[in-house]
């Protein structure tokens, strides 16, 4: 028999800009621990997935952002953090360097809520990075994001 999946009835998004409002809400490394775990093979170490949310919610000139939450009663469901580039024009104003979705609740449109949420706060263009066989793509090209540029990155 199929199993039918249902968005969350109690599904609320909390946009967290500090580490007060973090601690305050799901902790520094519940949120670390939900990001690892649920961007799977498209994720990026603990380490990196912190200097993401340090960076979000730096007040360094040319940094900050954002993370936004969605949570089914106390449990998270989705997050997306969205890092300030500081430069406007010839490079996105914003990235979004990370959205998951919990593995349960895939495929119910709460990835597509938190980046339309993202859009909106967001005050000039974002840009993301993904991986050519991720099968976000295709969400992400729904939502309007589309092909502009070939990355190429030399490392040391």
């Amino acid at each position: 028999m199929p199993v039918t999946k249902e968005m969350p009835e109690e599904l609320k998004i909390t946009i967290l800009r500090t580490d007060q409002d973090l601690e305050e809400t799901f902790g520094r490394e519940g949120l670390i621990d939900f990001l690892f775990v649920h961007l799977g093979k498209y994720g990026d170490s603990r380490e990196a997935i912190e200097n993401s949310i340090d960076y979000a919610f730096s007040n360094e000139k040319g940094k900050g952002g954002f993370i936004l939450v969605a949570q089914d009663q106390d449990e998270i469901v989705g997050a997306l953090v969205i890092n300030d580039t500081g430069m406007e024009g010839y490079i996105p104003e914003h990235v979004l360097v990370y959205v998951a979705v919990h593995e349960d609740t895939r495929g119910l449109g709460i990835g597509g809520m938190l980046i339309e949420s993202a859009k909106e706060l967001c005050d000039g263009n974002i840009a993301l990075h993904v991986e050519k066989d991720n099968p976000a793509r295709n969400l992400y090209k729904k939502l309007g994001f589309d092909e502009s540029y070939l990355e190429m990155r030399y490392k040391e």
